[in-house]
């Protein structure tokens, strides 16, 4: 998996000029989200960010197909 591919701005606007998150950053974002809201949530907190940026990749190179 690439994670070099951020997919460009999540919010971009239309002067140009973006400051913003990484629609990367956004998929990783809800689904940390998601995964939290789950009762049954058991990895440790250090594996958080990898596995929501893992789904976050996951989400990229399914929107490639």
């Amino acid at each position: 998996m690439s994670t070099t591919n951020t997919s460009g701005p999540a919010f971009p606007t239309n002067d140009g000029c973006y400051n913003g998150m990484t629609l990367r950053d956004y998929f990783a974002a809800k689904a940390m989200q998601a995964i939290l809201s789950d009762p049954a949530y058991v990895l440790p907190d250090e594996k958080l960010a990898v596995f929501a940026y893992y789904v976050a990749d996951t989400m990229l190179e399914a929107r490639e197909q």
